[in-house]
C-alpha cells in the first residue's frame, strides 16, 4: 500500500493526463505566464483549499496562506504577496478567508503557551481582548466563529490601509472582499463589509500617500 505522497504522485500523472484531455489550452496557456484576477488570503489548514473551493482552475487564484489568515502590517510575506499581486498582476478581487473550525483561532482562545506559534497568534490574542465583553458570553464554537469573523474584518482593514491597495480601488476597483468557509459543509459565505462613507474618507485622509515632487 503506498504512502500518501507516493499515492498523490500517482494521481498527479493520472489528473495531469485527464485535464490535458478535457482542456487542451490550458497548461499551453499556463506555460506562458498567469493571469489570476483574485488574490486570495486564506489559512494553511489542509481543509481549505482555496482552488477546489471555488471551482476553479490552475492560473486562476494567486495566493498567501498562514495559520488562521491574519494579515498583519510586519509580515514581509504577505506584504510581498499582496504588492506583487496588486501591482504586478493587476488583480480585480482580493479574498481574505477564514474558516470554520480553526485550530489557530482555538488556539487564540485558549491560554496554553504553545512557544513559537504564540507570537503568531498575537494579533488574534489583541483581537480576543479587545472583543471580550462579545466573545466571553458566547459558548465555545460560537465564540470561535465569531473571532473568526472579527480576524477576516480586521485583515480587510489592515489591507485597506495598505498604500498600493488604496491606489488600485481607487484608481481600477479592486474589490476587497471578506468570506467564511465551512468545513462541515464546503459553503463559502461572503460577508457584509459595506463601510459607512466617513469611516472610509477618514482612512484615506490617513493612510493614502503620494510620491514627492522631485521638482
Amino acid at each position: 500500500m503506498p504512502d500518501t505522497y507516493q499515492l498523490a504522485l500517482v494521481q498527479n500523472a493520472k489528473w495531469a493526463s485527464k485535464t490535458a484531455e478535457d482542456y487542451p489550452e490550458l497548461f499551453p496557456k499556463l506555460a506562458s505566464g498567469q493571469h489570476p484576477e483574485i488574490l486570495w488570503i486564506g489559512c494553511s489548514d489542509s481543509r481549505c483549499p482555496e482552488t477546489a473551493i471555488l471551482g476553479l482552475q490552475p492560473g486562476d487564484v494567486f495566493v498567501h496562506r498562514n495559520i488562521a489568515n491574519i494579515v498583519q502590517y510586519n509580515d514581509l510575506s504577505s506584504a510581498s504577496v499582496i504588492e506583487y499581486a496588486v501591482v504586478h498582476l493587476r488583480v480585480k478581487h482580493i479574498v481574505v478567508c477564514g474558516h470554520t473550525a480553526c485550530g489557530g483561532v482555538a488556539a487564540a482562545l485558549s491560554n496554553k503557551k504553545l512557544g513559537l506559534l504564540d507570537s503568531w497568534l498575537m494579533p488574534l490574542r489583541r483581537m480576543r481582548e479587545q472583543n471580550l465583553h462579545v466573545l466571553n458570553p458566547l459558548d465555545p464554537p460560537s465564540a470561535a466563529l465569531k473571532l473568526a469573523e472579527i480576524n477576516i474584518r480586521q485583515g480587510l482593514r489592515t489591507l485597506s490601509e495598505n498604500s498600493v491597495v488604496i491606489d488600485a480601488m481607487q484608481e481600477r476597483d479592486l474589490r476587497l472582499h471578506g468570506a467564511l468557509y465551512d468545513v462541515g459543509s464546503g459553503i463559502l459565505r461572503e460577508l457584509d463589509t459595506e463601510e459607512p462613507l466617513d469611516i472610509t474618507s477618514a482612512r484615506l485622509a490617513a493612510f493614502k500617500t503620494v510620491k514627492d515632487d522631485p521638482a
